[in-house]
């Protein structure tokens, strides 16, 4: 389940770099790996196989840049700037939440 805490300290570690409809790019803090010991890049990488929209994720380990291929349709632009300025996590938890495959 993904919570608001969940929410904001994901959110803390990324900033925008470029954004266009269906496509969006954040650098990463390196300060992630010091937090978020138990998130590796392969549960990154394996987001698409989890959440209904996410189309791809492409990680750039050599600049810290997560660039993920969306449907606009099921993640609109607004979501992801909110959830980029923390604004309406609980809508955002919500929405992800019922997007969520379920892992056989």
């Amino acid at each position: 389940m993904i919570t608001v805490d969940k929410l904001i300290e994901i959110g803390s570690y990324l900033t925008l770099i470029h954004h266009i409809k269906g496509r969006i790019r954040v650098r990463v803090s390196p300060k992630i790996k010091e937090q978020s010991g138990n998130i590796s890049l392969e549960d990154i990488e394996d987001i698409p196989n989890k959440i209904n929209g996410i189309k791809k994720i492409k990680i750039n380990k050599v600049i810290g840049s997560i660039t993920i291929e969306y449907d606009n349709s099921i993640f609109p632009d607004k979501l992801w700037k909110d959830m980029i300025n923390q604004e309406n996590l609980e809508e955002i938890a919500e929405i992800l939440n019922k997007l969520t495959k379920e892992v056989v």
